[in-house]
């Protein structure tokens, strides 16, 4: 539950590193272009916000709620968003690289050509999600939910596919490495020999 509540602001110039949220609600609140190291914010919630060309840096966005905000050309490098909900909230171009995205929940969201680079997304919800032409590399996503997650044409190279069910999960044109390749037979309960005897 929030406490305080800022409204209709424009804060695209605004130095928000370094500083400490927690428990506010920002509705139609404008952070296009904010560039911040070392923000924190805890449990707030984000309706209708515009996060377009921003970039965060070191932040922390835990156990957050996102409705409806734009997130467009945005990235964020070695963040904490453990715990945040995105609910119809709209992407393109998002660029994350290392933190921390686990138990968050992106059920139903269009992440084409997104990329998420070094990423921890345990036990992430991304059942329903759209990947295609997305970028996972090296990305922990151990228990996450993968249920219908369409992966086609994403480069996957280097992630964990243990919650990838070959069977439901698009994966045609996918990119994936040889220890991938081997982890998706065993999925379909396919042997898989290291050598041919003759």
């Amino acid at each position: 539950m929030t406490e305080t509540e800022v409204r209709h602001e424009d804060w695209s110039d605004r130095d928000l590193s370094g500083q400490v949220f927690e428990r506010v609600a920002f509705v139609d609140v404008d952070l296009m272009e904010v560039e911040q190291s070392g923000a924190s914010f805890i449990e707030c919630t984000f309706s209708r916000c515009r996060f377009n060309a921003s970039r965060h840096t070191s932040a922390a966005f835990t156990s957050c709620t996102f409705t409806h905000c734009t997130f467009w050309d945005t990235w964020f490098t070695g963040c904490k968003l453990v715990g945040s909900v995105f609910d119809r909230c709209e992407f393109s171009l998002l660029r994350v690289e290392g933190g921390d995205w686990s138990f968050v929940s992106l059920v139903g969201a269009r992440l084409d050509k997104a990329a998420f680079i070094d990423v921890r997304m345990r036990e992430a919800e991304l059942a329903g999600a759209r990947l295609v032409g997305a970028t996972l590399h090296r990305v922990d996503l151990t228990a996450a939910s993968l249920r219908q997650t369409d992966l086609s044409e994403a480069d996957l190279r280097g992630s964990d596919l243990s919650s990838v069910d070959p069977l439901s999960n698009p994966l045609r044109g996918a990119t994936i490495d040889v220890d991938q390749a081997i982890t998706l037979a065993a999925a379909l309960g396919v042997r898989v020999l290291a050598d041919v005897q003759p």
